[in-house]
């Protein structure tokens, strides 16, 4: 190919790309609608939608990961590799269908269960708190341990903290939406009632827990949105982990080996979060609470 052609074409390879991030990035901010994009792309097979893969398009849809859109396709009979405009009619009438149907369900629906979880030290806590603080619209679930409380730890606010007779007697009557021993220690579990009650009413809920709790609450509740906290870096978490001093050494070395663990599993989740800086990790995830009004809430200094 000539020198001048092989510009040009990447002159119109990169333009094509941009055309594409910016149709993305319109369903993201609900500018355009996933089914607007769908149309347009069978419309014009050749245009920015229709050279859109299906996955990107499901992805760039606020609150739907990866894993789910790997479910969603497998559900719809769609490859990975498949272009919007490149859809045979009977998997484009199935995506419309599930497009249409997920948009008026969103419409209706005004509350959400978002689970945040992720590995030790990541600092869920902490944007948790950040979000108690700053969104006194989001109602964040208050968990049972049996552990004892950390410095500066209300019973009640932060969690219940109860005996081991307690929490069996809780289990038993069936109170636990989900329930798990951690660190091979303390049990944590998530009362379900008060979750139930603030859904029924349009409340949304976060929910923090560890990882084996969020797998537990996908089994229990699958509508419910997955979201992983990541550390910038693997050493930012050694740092935070070690810099808090509420652990000792050998406790300190059992929980990074968990935490590599934890860190594996982050593809099982719709959404992936960094930690970069506390005010803008619990926006993002306030964001996907879809809690009204919370997009102009402002972080107090």
């Amino acid at each position: 190919m000539p020198e001048v052609d092989r510009a040009a074409a990447g002159r119109a390879a990169v333009q094509a790309r941009r055309a594409r991030a910016a149709v993305k990035d319109a369903v993201h901010h609900r500018r355009r609608s996933a089914i607007d994009v769908a149309e347009a792309a069978w419309a014009d097979p050749t245009s920015p939608e229709g050279t859109l893969r299906v996955r990107e398009l499901l992805t760039s849809i606020p609150g739907i990961g990866p894993a789910r859109v790997a479910r969603i396709m497998d559900e719809l009979g769609i490859a990975d590799a498949k272009r919007v405009g490149g859809l045979g009619s009977r998997q484009r009438e199935r995506l419309a269908t599930w497009l249409v149907g997920r948009e008026g369900t969103a419409a209706r629906t005004s509350s959400r269960l978002v689970v945040l979880a992720g590995p030790t030290a990541v600092g869920k806590g902490t944007v948790s708190s950040h979000i108690r603080e700053n969104y006194p619209d989001v109602l964040l679930s208050v968990s049972a341990t049996t552990r004892p409380p950390r410095p500066g730890e209300v019973d009640g606010k932060h969690y219940y903290f109860v005996s081991d007779e307690d929490f069996d007697r809780m289990i038993e009557r069936g109170e636990f939406l989900e329930y798990a021993t951690v660190h091979n220690a303390s049990r944590y579990g998530t009362p379900r009632p008060p979750i139930d009650a603030a859904l029924a009413e349009g409340r949304s809920v976060l929910l923090e827990i560890d990882l084996q709790g969020a797998r537990a609450v996908r089994e229990a509740m699958p509508e419910a949105l997955l979201v992983f906290l990541l550390p910038p870096t693997w050493e930012e978490l050694v740092r935070r982990l070690t810099g808090r001093g509420t652990e000792s050494a050998a406790e300190q070395a059992r929980r990074l080996d968990t935490a590599r663990i934890e860190l594996a599993a982050q593809d099982e989740f719709d959404v992936k979060i960094v930690n970069h800086d506390v005010g803008r990790a619990a926006q993002e995830v306030v964001e996907l609470l879809a809690v009204p009004g919370t997009s102009s809430a402002r972080t107090r200094s």
